[in-house]
């Protein structure tokens, strides 16, 4: 239900909310379920006015067209000319029935009827674009914003100025009263982000809140009954303002913000996969919650010289830092220093940011031949964090590459005489035991240090000129995408590249790597992200979408997938299906076309890919474990232990589990009074006992034969013992034991039929399964019968042939306990 393009207006009554995007007007239930749509204007939408039963819409063309809400029907359509009156502002006056009041880029206003269709009032105006139009708390009297920069409170039914304001910061943007709680203030919105607070009472300006936001207050509103002001603006934040200070100003109660321009880089923090640090190209570095906004927090914008950016405010700051392009982060001491690390764009000076503070940090990591002067042609390219969070690698354009310390910040060391290579450094990476430092340099080379000494271990030549490197240091796995928008993958134990990749046609933004190694998800120009398959060297997920990705990063618990789009202020979160469904992983064909998919969006989209993926999954075979994998291989049963361990045992448990005192005779009347059923309730009357029935017990009823003893009795003679397996198995152990003890003559059974039991343990004892079964049924019969056994030549020398059976295979399966314990033994105990 999310609509398919940006919205560009936006207004709500008590029931519904209103958005338009270009010229179509939709109307939102519940904040999520579009329930109306209204379409008629030729031109976009640039105000909405909801009117009781009807909403109100104006376009760019200067068309008014007053909607039935319900019926989705066009009531009124007015056409106003564009050179005479250009509407650019509307309101509904309060307690005026049926009457709108419209602004014009003229100057001029029109209070019209609606419901007559008629111009009831044309006010001459200021000569002076209106661009606002807010209802004060008295009757009849509205503030209008000028294009000048003046507020103009006036009384519309007598024609009439009340009191005339005057703003520096250029057009008015949004007026709104506080009302309700004893003050009489108006807050008026401008431009630049600054937000001006106006006495009504001593008609004056009370106080100013600078650089509310960075951008235009795009609209603003105080809460009816509160001393809280709501604003928002095109900086992509939102902030609710408290006025509980001296002096009427106003400080951050709470606030939801997010990129105020497109994210550069984005990497996972922590381990809990709950935190996303971003960087964006408006220079601040966010941190998103996966789990709720509340948790989100910004840890500011980078500054040279933070004490001089706050004394010269947000629009005059000379000391920002660019943009951040490359950061890494290590949750190990991030309590106790900077945890955080990153490189700006074009600038040599590399910043540390503490997250358990939420702001820049105390150090400036720079080489010191450079501590004077500032380098025009020489920045920083590549940074990396050790695991235990003391030490940053630096890699600079230059091919120098350098260590700091991270909780003082000076300079430990430099990799190579002078520079580690002789072109820029592409990447650096840190082993998680601190062992080796990989580099690559854009001349082709990777190179193998040692952490600790700074000695060169090895170097290897590569195909192309690597564009950037990304370790995933559980596994010891290294990835590198070339600026020929190949990748490989280069095994660091070895230092061989084990897998290569090909089959992008743009260069390569970013790569992550899923937690277990397996997979390596890479994103390109060419707008497609693409899963490869280490283990197979195989590409298994391939798909598009309308704005290549930046940057990705894969949750550490394999949750997520979170990416940033080419102009997109947006962090999107892609849901891992492997870890909840049948996902096929079986290798894509090489003329395999991947299919465009939507992006993420707060409500659900039925993509055309899922269609196909589902198909693919029909089409899978679901492996099915058989009963035995092999003749030779004795297999136990999937039985629980408590069907066959205490068979045995029975006799104690029954002597344990007996009640103490006998079970009472119960009373003669029943406490519910059985009934006829019916519509009329009636008794059913006592049966008379009747003296002359025969106590003697029919032991035609007792001699019943049972399932089991059918099957074992059809089994004779066809052989075939699966039916009374399955169904012995189906049993208890109390039940079993009463289908045992009646095979017995004396309890109704007979021989033959004990002949047949005997024969189905030597079928199970053939075919090796369910062989703890087959124990304790033969040991439970044995002891039921043990005496009859004796007795007859048939049974015995069925006994004696399972006993040959079951000694044979108890050696072949000691001797392979043996070897094993001993292999163990030798392990445990030998110096190796």
């Amino acid at each position: 239900n999310a609509l398919p393009q940006d919205i560009t207006c936006l207004a709500a009554d008590r029931m519904l909310i209103f958005a338009s995007y270009d010229n179509i007007l939709h109307a939102f239930a519940r904040n999520k379920e579009v329930v109306h749509t209204y379409e008629g204007h030729k031109a976009r939408i640039h105000l909405l006015q909801p009117f009781g039963d009807h909403v109100i819409s104006v376009d760019v063309d200067n068309v008014l067209i007053v909607w039935n809400i319900q019926s989705e029907e066009e009531y009124l359509q007015m056409d106003f000319d564009k050179a005479t009156f250009a509407v650019s502002a509307v309101l509904h006056p309060s307690t005026y029935l049926n009457k709108i009041l419209l602004g014009s880029e003229q100057g001029s206003l029109q209070l019209w009827n609606i419901r007559s269709n008629k111009l009831l009032y044309s006010f001459p105006g200021w000569h002076l674009a209106v661009t606002t139009l807010e209802q004060a708390p008295a009757v009849d009297v509205v503030a209008v914003g000028l294009v000048s920069g003046h507020i103009i409170v006036h009384n519309i039914k007598f024609d009439e100025t009340l009191m005339k304001f005057q703003q520096d910061w250029g057009p008015i943007t949004a007026i709104s009263f506080r009302t309700a709680d004893g003050h009489p203030v108006m807050a008026a919105g401008s431009p630049i982000g600054h937000i001006a607070l106006w006495d009504l009472e001593e008609k004056k300006l009370m106080c100013q809140m600078q650089d509310a936001h960075s951008t235009a207050i795009a609209g603003m509103s105080f809460v009816p009954g509160e001393p809280l002001l709501i604003t928002n603006g095109a900086d992509n934040a939102i902030r609710v303002w408290i006025f509980d200070g001296p002096g009427g100003t106003g400080r951050v109660l709470r606030s939801r913000m997010g990129h105020s321009a497109p994210p550069t880089k984005i990497r996972y923090h922590g381990q809990n996969g709950e935190q996303i640090l971003s960087a964006g190209q408006d220079g601040t570095l966010q941190s998103f919650s996966t789990v709720h906004e509340k948790f989100n927090k910004s840890l500011g914008r980078g500054s040279i010289n933070k004490k001089k950016s706050k004394k010269k405010g947000l629009k005059l700051d000379t000391m920002a830092l660019p943009p951040i392009t490359v950061f890494a982060s290590e949750v190990a001491h991030q309590s106790d220093w900077d945890s955080i690390v990153a490189c700006h764009q074009g600038y040599i000076t590399c910043t540390t940011w503490n997250y358990q503070k939420t702001s820049m940090g105390a150090h400036k990591l720079r080489p010191e031949e450079f501590s004077k002067h500032k380098p025009i042609d020489i920045y920083a390219t590549s940074v990396d964090i050790t695991s235990c969070g003391n030490f940053a690698v630096i890699g600079l354009s230059t091919g120098q590459v350098d260590v700091y310390n991270m909780q003082s910040g000076i300079h430990r060391g430099r990799y190579g005489k002078e520079r580690a290579h002789e072109g820029a450094v592409r990447g650096v990476a840190v082993d998680g035991l601190n062992q080796l430092v990989i580099t690559a340099g854009s001349e082709g080379l990777i190179k193998f240090w040692k952490f600790k000494t700074k000695d060169l271990v090895y170097s290897t030549e590569l195909s192309s000129s690597p564009s950037g490197i990304l370790l995933h240091r559980d596994s010891g796995i290294l990835g590198i995408a070339f600026d020929d928008f190949s990748i490989s993958v280069l095994d660091i134990e070895t230092r061989k590249i084990v897998r290569t990749f090909s089959g992008h046609h743009g260069r390569i933004n970013d790569m992550t790597f899923s937690p277990d190694g397996r997979w390596l998800i890479t994103s390109s120009m060419d707008c497609t992200i693409k899963t490869w398959d280490l283990p197979s060297g195989c590409l298994i997920d391939c798909f598009l979408v309308d704005s290549a990705a930046v940057s990705l990063t894969m949750s550490p618990t394999g949750d997520f997938l979170a990416s940033t789009h080419v102009d997109d202020l947006g962090i999107y979160l892609w849901s891992n299906r492997s870890l909840y469904s049948l996902v096929s992983l079986r290798p894509l064909p090489a003329d395999y076309e991947p299919s465009m998919v939507t992006r993420p969006s707060t409500c659900p989209v039925q993509d055309v890919d899922v269609a196909g993926d589902e198909e693919t999954c029909d089409e899978m075979i679901e492996y099915v474990s058989p009963e035995q994998l092999g003749e030779q291989l004795v297999t136990l049963s999937s039985l629980p232990e408590s069907r066959w361990k205490n068979l045995l045992s029975l006799d104690v448990i029954k002597k344990k589990n007996k009640p103490r005192e006998p079970p009472k005779v119960p009373k003669s009347a029943p406490f519910f009074i059985p009934t006829v059923p019916g519509l009329i309730p009636r008794y059913i009357a006592p049966e008379e006992e009747n003296d002359m029935q025969s106590k003697v017990v029919n032991l035609g009823v007792l001699a019943q034969k049972s399932d089991f003893y059918i099957h074992l009795e059809e089994a004779l003679s066809t052989n075939e013992y699966a039916a009374p397996l399955n169904l012995l198995k189906s049993l208890g152990p109390s039940h079993i034991e009463i289908e045992l003890r009646g095979l017995a003559p004396e309890g109704g059974g007979s021989m033959e039929v004990m002949l047949s039991f005997l024969r189905m343990i030597g079928m199970m004892l053939n075919k090796k399964y369910n062989f703890e079964l087959a124990q304790a049924y033969l040991a439970l019969f044995l002891k039921l019968h043990l005496k009859i056994l004796l007795s007859e030549p048939n049974l015995l020398e069925e006994v004696s042939r399972l006993s040959t059976q079951l000694e044979e295979t108890w050696i072949h399966l000691r001797a392979l306990f043996n070897q094993s314990l001993c292999v163990l033994t030798y392990m445990k105990s030998a110096l190796l």
